[in-house]
């Protein structure tokens, strides 16, 4: 009978109720609801539009921020320089909207003649990669330095039909101390710079900066053991000349007609004992004012410059 509870089933049990429950309303509300404003054209995909904007992302992409593979070179003059020297570059960003100067037309027209990929970046995306944004405007990305093997860089110096003249370099951990010494060597015709492998400064992009495109004109060799190469330059003939502000003898003193290797020590704590031991002689600059000593890439240009003067008479 309808409404008899005593029967056997007449009592649902607990959730076996029928029509709606607690949760189940809007099941296919979803199914109805818009999906929203259309995208617009460059953002629909197989659109004509979203092709071409494809197209035009691959020449404005971010560059890459450098790695233990890659360096950047910033500034107008340093990337100028060093496409004037043919140093190996994959890519040249230039800023969008930046105001061009003979400068950048001459490095997008070196760029182009070379094959570089030239692409067009926000200014945002320069100021990350630089320090208070003194890329002006233009970057310039060049692959990992190809160093020199110091028995090649020897070869070299001994077959030129003017005297050696190299720089080697100790406790140099700066490097644009390093970009200066080379851009020196480059203008005061010397034939490279040995750095050690370990603790001392690299040819990274600061010092392909400071060196203005040099460092693709001088050759920089790495030596495992600084000492033993030096040793090694010795017995080949070569006379090994330390730079320091307490040498023995002075730079008007000396004779640099010879084939000579010039090492330079840091300002801070000079030529380390080792090295000191193995050169022939240890040159000073003698001061006409109250400064005691110099920083190690200006007395290194005044030792060159002296040295390219004395073979000119």
């Amino acid at each position: 009978m309808a409404g008899n509870s005593k029967r056997r089933g007449a009592i649902r049990k607990e959730g076996t109720k029928k029509g709606p429950t607690v949760g189940s309303g809007g099941q296919r509300r979803r199914g109805v609801e818009g999906r929203g404003a259309t995208p617009p054209a460059h953002m629909r995909p197989g659109h004509p539009a979203a092709r071409r904007a494809a197209v035009a992302a691959k020449h404005t992409r971010k560059p890459s921020k450098p790695t233990d593979e890659t360096e950047m070179v910033l500034g107008r003059n340093p990337v100028l320089e060093c496409l004037r020297a043919h140093a190996p570059a994959t890519a040249l960003y230039v800023v969008l909207g930046a105001e061009a100067d003979e400068r950048m037309t001459e490095s997008v027209t070196l760029a182009a003649d070379r094959g570089i990929a030239i692409l067009e970046v926000p200014r945002t995306d320069l100021d990350r990669l630089s320090a208070n944004g003194l890329h002006q405007g233009i970057a310039l990305q060049v692959p990992p330095y190809d160093y020199a093997h110091p028995d090649d860089l020897l070869a070299s110096a001994t077959s030129d039909v003017e005297p050696a003249l190299l720089v080697a370099l100790d406790n140099i951990s700066d490097p644009r101390n390093l970009g200066a010494i080379i851009r020196s060597v480059s203008a005061f015709a010397g034939h490279g710079v040995l750095i050690p492998q370990r603790r001392s400064a690299s040819v990274t992009a600061v010092a392909w900066r400071t060196s203005a495109g040099a460092a693709a004109r001088v050759r920089v060799a790495r030596a495992t053991n600084l000492n033993r190469t030096l040793k090694e330059w010795g017995d080949a003939g070569l006379q090994i000349v330390g730079l320091d502000a307490e040498g023995d003898t002075t730079i008007d003193e000396f004779d640099a007609s010879g084939p000579l290797v010039v090492v330079v020590g840091s300002e801070g704590k000079g030529l380390s004992r080792l090295v000191r031991q193995n050169c022939d002689a240890v040159l000073s600059i003698p001061m006409a004012g109250p400064t005691e000593s110099l920083n190690a890439s200006v007395a290194a240009g005044v030792v060159l410059a002296e040295v390219a003067r004395q073979r000119r008479h």
